[in-house]
C-alpha cells in the first residue's frame, strides 16, 4: 500500500511543480539554517573523551589569603606548584597529571626549515595513559624522567610530519630552545574537542606539537602562556615558590567511592595546610568531572546558543509557510479526494496518502537542506573564531538532517491533511 501512496504522491507533486518547488525550498532553507547552527553546537558541546570523561576529575582548593574573602567564593581554578606537586606525589588516584601550556622555539636539523615556535604541553608522565592518548611511534616518558627533569620529548604527528617526513623519529634528537631533547614518542592524530584539559590556552585550540616533562620545562624556564592568579607577594622569578595558582591538575578516579575518598583527602589536605599557616581561608574544595568542568566554565560561546534559537525560529516560520502551501494544495484536490472517498477509500487511507506526499516533500527538502548546511558550515570555517575549523558535519548530524526534515514536514502536513479529509464526498461529487 505504501508503494501505491508513494506513486500517487509523486504524480501529485509533478502536477503542480511551482507549488512543490516552493514547499521544498521552504523546508530546505529552514533545515539548512537550523542544522548548520545545530552542528556547530553539537561539535562544541560534545564529550571530548567519550567513555572516559566520567572518571576524570579536576581538583580545586583555595590556598589564598583572606584579602577579599567571601564565604560563597569558588576556589581558584588552578593550583600552585607546591600543592600540585604534593597532590601528585600523594598518588591518591589511579593516574594524576599536573600540567600547563607554553610555547618553545624549535631548531630543525633540516636547514631547509627555518626555526619556529611551537605550542607545547608541559606535563607529567600519567598524562598519556590517563587521557588514552594514541601513539604512532614510541611511547611517553615515565615517572623517573619526571623526577630527573629528563630532556625527553613527545611530538605530535603533525610536527613529526613537518620535521621528519612522517618517519619514525624516536631516538633522534630535537633542539628545543637551543638544547637537545631525545624524542621518545610520536602521537597519532589526537585533538579532543573542547580542549578540556587546559581551557586557559583556548577552549578550542589546536593540538600542541611538543610535550615535555613539567619539571624539565620549569627548570629550564620555558615560556608559560597560561593564566596566573596571584596574591600576597605574587609573581616571582621562581614559579615553584610564587604565591600563584597557574597549573592544572587532573586525576582519574574510576568509581564514585574513589571520587568521594579523594574529595575527603582534599578537605583533609586543606585543613592540614591551614593548620600549618599556608592556607588562611576555610577549606573549600571542588571535584568536577570533565563535563561538569566544561559546564562550570561555560565553554560553548553564548552567541552559538543564540544562533541556534534564531535558526529554529526561522525553521518554524518556514514550516508555517509550508502548512499554508500544503493546505492550498490539498484543498485544491478536494474533487479527486471526494471521488476516492466515494469509491470506498476511508479517511484514514486518504490521510496516509497525503502524509506520504508530505514526507516526500520533506525528504527532497532535507536533501536541499543538507546542501545548504554544508555551504553554511563551509562559511563558518572561514570565520576567524578558534572553533571555526571544527565545523564539519558528522554521520549522526547527517542522519539528523534528513530525520528533522521528514519529521518537520510530516508535522506541517497534519493540519492540511486532516482538513482535506473532512470534506464531505457527496458535496464534491455534486459539484463535479
Amino acid at each position: 500500500m505504501f508503494a501505491y501512496y508513494l506513486d500517487l504522491a509523486l504524480r501529485s507533486l509533478r502536477r503542480n511543480k511551482a507549488l512543490t518547488a516552493l514547499m521544498v525550498l521552504a523546508i530546505a532553507l529552514g533545515i539548512g539554517a537550523s542544522m548548520t547552527t545545530l552542528t556547530v553546537l553539537h561539535v562544541l558541546s560534545g564529550d571530548p573523551l567519550p567513555g572516559r570523561s566520567g572518571s576524570l576529575y579536576y581538583p580545586q582548593m583555595d590556598p589564598r589569603d583572606m584579602d577579599g574573602y567571601k564565604p560563597q567564593d569558588d576556589p581558584p581554578e588552578q593550583v600552585t606548584w607546591i600543592d600540585g606537586m604534593a597532590l601528585l606525589h600523594a598518588k591518591r588516584a589511579r593516574y594524576q597529571a599536573l600540567m600547563t601550556g607554553g610555547a618553545v622555539p624549535i631548531q630543525p636539523a633540516n636547514s631547509a626549515i627555518d626555526p619556529f615556535f611551537e605550542d607545547a604541553r608541559y606535563t607529567s608522565a600519567d598524562f598519556f595513559p590517563m587521557f588514552d592518548v594514541p601513539f604512532l611511534f614510541g611511547h611517553g616518558w615515565n615517572a623517573a624522567d619526571d623526577g630527573a627533569s629528563a630532556r625527553v620529548v613527545v611530538l605530535s604527528r603533525k610536527l613529526n610530519d613537518k620535521l621528519f617526513g612522517g618517519k619514525d623519529s624516536t631516538g633522534q634528537m630535537l633542539r628545543v630552545d637551543d638544547m637537545a631533547f631525545r624524542i621518545v614518542g610520536v602521537l597519532d592524530s589526537w585533538r579532543p574537542t573542547p580542549h578540556f584539559y587546559d581551557l586557559y590556552t583556548g577552549s578550542y585550540s589546536s593540538e600542541e606539537g611538543v610535550f615535555v616533562p613539567l619539571t624539565t620545562a620549569t627548570d629550564m624556564k620555558f615560556t608559560h602562556n597560561g593564566s596566573n592568579d596571584c596574591w600576597g607577594k605574587g609573581l616571582s622569578d621562581n614559579m615553584k615558590t610564587a604565591t600563584c595558582t597557574w597549573l592544572q591538575l587532573w586525576v582519574q578516579l574510576d568509581t564514585p567511592a574513589e571520587a568521594a575518598a579523594y574529595r575527603k583527602f582534599l578537605l583533609n589536605y586543606s585543613s592540614e595546610q591551614k593548620a600549618l599557616g599556608r592556607f588562611q581561608r576555610p577549606p573549600n574544595v571542588r571535584l568536577p568531572d570533565v563535563m561538569g568542568w566544561l559546564d562550570y566554565n561555560k565553554v560553548v560561546p553564548s552567541d552559538v546558543h543564540l544562533q541556534v534559537w534564531l535558526a529554529f525560529g526561522f525553521l518554524l516560520v518556514c514550516l508555517v509557510n509550508t502548512v499554508g502551501l500544503m493546505l492550498a494544495k490539498f484543498l485544491r484536490r478536494s474533487g479527486e479526494l471526494g471521488i476516492r472517498r466515494a469509491l470506498g477509500a476511508s479517511r484514514r487511507s486518504l490521510f496516509a496518502q497525503l502524509l506520504t506526499e508530505a514526507g516526500v516533500v520533506g525528504l527532497v527538502g532535507g536533501s536541499g537542506g543538507l546542501l545548504l548546511a554544508l555551504l553554511g558550515l563551509w562559511l563558518v570555517r572561514r570565520q576567524p573564531s578558534d572553533y571555526a575549523a571544527l565545523a564539519y558535519l558528522d554521520l549522526p548530524m547527517l542522519l539528523a538532517t534528513f530525520a528533522a526534515a521528514v519529521v518537520a514536514t510530516l508535522l506541517a502536513g497534519l493540519l492540511p491533511a486532516w482538513r482535506a479529509c473532512l470534506i464531505p464526498p457527496a458535496l464534491q461529487l455534486k459539484s463535479n
